[in-house]
């Protein structure tokens, strides 16, 4: 009959059996929208640079987004799916700097519940990127906002895109001038002899990102690599004839295949990166330098820093599918058949012989691993490990301004040895080699 209780149910449970029933009903109605959420944002961080800049969001499951842009003025909106507005995200907008080069302001708000609204008013027009990064690393997952400017104001940069565009139909051409091979200027001194203008490209290892080995006192080795460069290029541009580029001049992350494109596009005479070493034993210490090997690492330790140096990309972040290096095998043939690598190896001999007045050396003989970063086929390129900053002692070292000095005239007087002994071919008679 209604009303009347069944006598072998007692009431607490009749009430529990009806507010299961009640929640079932209630979760098959409500919008999924304002189901609770799997995902929480742990960290976020601003990368600005004058390349472009990079906003980093890190979850502790995969976002889902959705993009758009607005124009007058010109904005840039993400949805960012599946996470509910917290402390953290909150904590974004106030990490934009007023000289930040894109983002005039960031907004976070709820736009509906499971999903959080991002609006970047920006101070000019870009070309966005927006991908997402599966854990690697101390990083869990990441959704990476990367705003590039519409006109590149840096030429090389400019030079490397129009690199990758595609093609413009070919036009009819008049029959161009014959060259007519310049005379050369000749700077002839002791200890260095150039018949034409260098070309040094220094690549500041890690950065944005990436932070790279992290010292027993929380320094970074991004940071310490890239004062030392900065020091290196100074004196170098001080030198006669000498032309410095450097991959990145500040603390943002460059794909370590675009730092090759760079040495390329500006025809270096050499290329050099620079890093500070760790190891898992913090008593390890001294100083090293590093070629392409093309038959494999010279040792174990060696095997396991090119390992460390190419997963730069996968930390820093690059929107590109993981595929097989197709290039690695014709580039190591070319070395090969070139004197490149020789040449390589006379560079290291001759960084080894001024890094070993200022420090001890990890190592007495140039080593030899895949790094990524080294694989420019035409250009002597090396890798130095200044010091181990996981070691105290020389962490001290590495951060502190006099011993940097010195670091970088001992990298000047390496790069001085090896041109004394081989110098740059005309660009006349490199064309024609």
């Amino acid at each position: 009959m209604p009303g009347q209780t069944h006598p072998l149910i007692p009431d607490a449970h009749r009430r529990t059996v009806l507010r299961a029933a009640v929640t079932t009903l209630l979760l098959s109605v409500i919008p999924k929208g304002f189901a609770s959420t799997d995902s929480r944002v742990v960290a976020v961080r601003v990368w600005p640079a004058q390349a472009y800049t990079r906003i980093t969001i890190e979850s502790t499951a995969p976002l889902t987004f959705k993009q758009f842009s607005l124009k007058d003025p010109e904005r840039l909106v993400v949805d960012l799916d599946g996470i509910d507005l917290n402390g953290e995200l909150q904590t974004l907008a106030g990490k934009v700097a007023g000289d930040d080069p894109y983002i005039q302001q960031l907004r976070a708000a709820r736009n509906k519940p499971g999903t959080v609204r991002l609006v970047l008013d920006l101070k000019s027009e870009v070309k966005p990127q927006v991908f997402t990064l599966a854990p690697v690393g101390e990083y869990q997952h990441r959704l990476v906002i990367d705003l590039y400017p519409a006109v590149q104001n840096d030429p090389l940069l400019a030079f490397l895109d129009d690199q990758t565009a595609p093609p413009a139909p070919a036009a009819k051409q008049p029959d161009p001038p014959k060259q007519v091979e310049q005379p050369s200027r000749t700077v002839d001194r002791k200890d260095l002899k150039i018949d034409r203008l260098v070309t040094v490209v220094l690549d500041p290892g890690h950065g944005g990102e990436d932070p790279g080995a992290i010292g027993p006192q929380g320094n970074h080795e991004k940071t310490v690599v890239l004062s030392i460069a900065k020091k290196v290029k100074a004196l170098l541009e001080a030198e006669p004839n000498m032309r410095v580029v450097m991959t990145r001049d500040g603390d943002f992350f460059v794909p370590l295949g675009v730092r090759v494109k760079k040495a390329r596009a500006v025809q270096a005479d050499l290329f050099m990166s620079i890093h500070a070493d760790a190891f898992i034993k913090p008593d390890a210490n001294g100083s090293s330098v590093f070629v392409l090997s093309d038959r494999g690492a010279s040792s174990t330790a060696a095997k396991w820093l090119a390992q460390t140096q190419n997963d730069a990309d996968l930390i820093g972040g690059v929107k590109i599918a993981n595929v097989k290096d197709a290039h690695l095998a014709k580039t190591l043939m070319d070395l090969t058949q070139t004197a490149t690598l020789n040449d390589s190896m006379k560079f290291g001999n001759a960084m080894l012989g001024q890094l070993k007045q200022i420090n001890r050396l990890h190592k007495n003989s140039v080593e030899q691993a895949g790094f990524a970063v080294l694989k420019a086929p035409d250009i002597p390129s090396i890798l130095i490990e200044t010091a181990f900053i996981s070691n105290p002692a020389e962490e001290q070292k590495l951060i502190d301004d006099a011993y940097q000095q010195k670091m970088a005239q001992s990298i000047v007087n390496g790069i001085k040895a090896y041109f004394a002994k081989n110098p740059p071919l005309s660009r006349t008679k490199l064309a024609q080699a």
